[in-house]
This record gives C-alpha cells, sequence and structure tokens, in this order.
C-alpha cells in the first residue's frame, strides 16, 4: 500500500545500502501505522550526478518521498518520517543535513491495488478478507 521513493545522485547508495535501507523503510512503516511489511513497498531511483542539484548548485542529497492513506494521526507521520529521515542517514553514510522525507497522503479510494481501492486506515483486515475469497 505504501510506496516510498528514495531518489539519489548515481553512486551515493550501493546494493547493499538500498537493501538495508528498505528493510529499515519497510520496519519503520510497519511499526508506526501498524500495518503488515508486505503491504510496503520502496523502489530507489537514481541519477546522473549532473542531473541532482541543491540550492541551484550540484550537490548528493538522499530525497525520500512516501505515500500513505490519508487518516493516520499527524504525530504518528510526523514520527514517521523523522525515524526514516534518522534511519536513512545513518544507514547510507548521507549526512542528516542532506537526507529530505517527505510524506504525502490521500484517501485511501485514490488509490488502487490488486484491481481494488485501498482500505481506510484500520480497515486492513476486512479488506484482506474480501480480497481472499
Amino acid at each position: 500500500m505504501p510506496i516510498y521513493t528514495c531518489t539519489s545522485a548515481q553512486g551515493t547508495l550501493t546494493a547493499e545500502t538500498r537493501t538495508a535501507l528498505a528493510a529499515e523503510i519497510t520496519k519503520i512503516h510497519s511499526a508506526t501505522n501498524h500495518v503488515p511489511p508486505a503491504y510496503v513497498n520502496v523502489v530507489f531511483s537514481e541519477l546522473p550526478t549532473d542531473c541532482v542539484f541543491v540550492g541551484g548548485k550540484p550537490g548528493a542529497p538522499l530525497l525520500i518521498n512516501g505515500w500513505a492513506r490519508r487518516g493516520h494521526p499527524q504525530e504518528s507521520t510526523s514520527r514517521l518520517a523523522l525515524d526514516i529521515a534518522a534511519a536513512a542517514s545513518r544507514i547510507s553514510g548521507v549526512h542528516q543535513d542532506h537526507v529530505l522525507v517527505v510524506i504525502l497522503d490521500s484517501p485511501a479510494g485514490s488509490a488502487v491495488e490488486a484491481g481494488r481501492t485501498l482500505p481506510e486506515p484500520g480497515q486492513e483486515a476486512e479488506w484482506m478478507r474480501q480480497h481472499q475469497q
């Protein structure tokens, strides 16, 4: 259900770092929003170094955009972003000043997975039960 896109300049993250970061984002999201790890999607996008800028100058930030269903408490969403940012810096070695995490949300009904609109937060068990029929 949730999707995280991690964007960096080429060469910033190794394969091992991507694997560790994907696992940690999954763990954090699952624990914070109380969803099974299998629901969490993490993808990585690397751009040529001449395509990444910060303040109008070439840079090497780690940018993480997350999408989740609207309805989670704001305090939880803020904690989610903070925890992911700290983990991303720790795992990647990118200084925290160069890590940006943004969690976007929209109504569950605005997203489709497995051919069905997503359930509202808290309705996952019923959605899964109906999906298995």
